[in-house]
């Protein structure tokens, strides 16, 4: 019976050698192992707050009393012989006073603006009707850099380019002269490329007289063929009038 219980509480009539029923045991996972084993691996040693191992400090680097304190500079040796200072004006001298000048200042700035020379205007342009004025020398109007001396002159860096460049094309006219010669070719000149241009303009000429020659209406085989041919004939000529005015400089194979 229970002490805590009056006599007739309910509690009383449940028999006292009742157990509770026993409880299933507890899974545990048989990965249980493993998987600490793969999280211990995995973390870092700085995972934590701050590193894993800190030095412990020295008990002897303790803080000594007056280590903060400023120390003063090292002291220097007084000198006697060292020069001294003007001694300060007693307070029963005073200045002198009562001077005057006999110059008229009135007349001398008369004198001064009479004879010197007039102040020029400062150049000035007005660009709206309201009044609003603008320097003239900073706006772009006076023609002071064609006043130079150097002006229109060629600058040096790009007369010492100019020349390197004439130097490199001499040097590459004088390579491809050397490989020209070992390769058998030969250069046209000037009266024999005008003398080709014009012989084929000549032909185009020809060939074009005979193309409008042709009857209106092309209906047979053999006019078609005809007008075709005419008509790869200019399509040709052209093309090699127009590669021969095109480039100034022609090289031919020596047969």
């Amino acid at each position: 019976m229970d002490p805590t219980c009056p006599s007739e509480c309910i509690y009383n009539l449940i028999p006292s050698d009742l157990k509770e029923p026993p409880q299933p045991p507890r899974y545990i996972s048989i990965f249980k192992a493993t998987v600490k084993d793969d999280m211990q691996k995995a973390k870092t040693a700085m995972k934590t707050m701050g590193p894993a191992k800190v030095e412990v400090p020295s008990p002897k680097d303790f803080l000594k009393k007056h280590s903060k304190e400023k120390t003063l500079p090292p002291k220097k040796k007084f000198d006697r012989n060292v020069p001294k200072k003007p001694a300060v004006p007693l307070r029963t001298d005073h200045p002198v006073m009562g001077i005057q000048s006999e110059k008229n200042f009135i007349n001398t700035n008369a004198a001064d603006v009479i004879m010197g020379v007039a102040k020029k205007p400062k150049p000035i342009y007005v660009d709206k009707r309201t009044g609003d004025k603008h320097d003239v020398e900073p706006s772009g109007l006076v023609p002071k850099y064609i006043n130079k001396k150097d002006y229109g002159v060629t600058p040096e860096y790009i007369c010492k380019r100019n020349e390197e460049i004439k130097k490199a094309q001499e040097e590459y006219d004088r390579y491809i002269q050397e490989n020209l010669k070992k390769a058998a070719m030969k250069r046209l000149s000037d009266e024999e490329r005008e003398a080709v241009l014009q012989g084929l303009k000549k032909n185009w000429e020809e060939v074009h007289k005979e193309f409008q020659s042709l009857s209106v209406f092309i209906d047979s085989i053999p006019k078609k063929i005809r007008k075709q041919r005419l008509e790869e004939e200019m399509k040709q000529l052209e093309h090699d009038i127009g590669v021969i005015e095109k480039h100034k400089i022609i090289y031919i194979a020596n047969k």
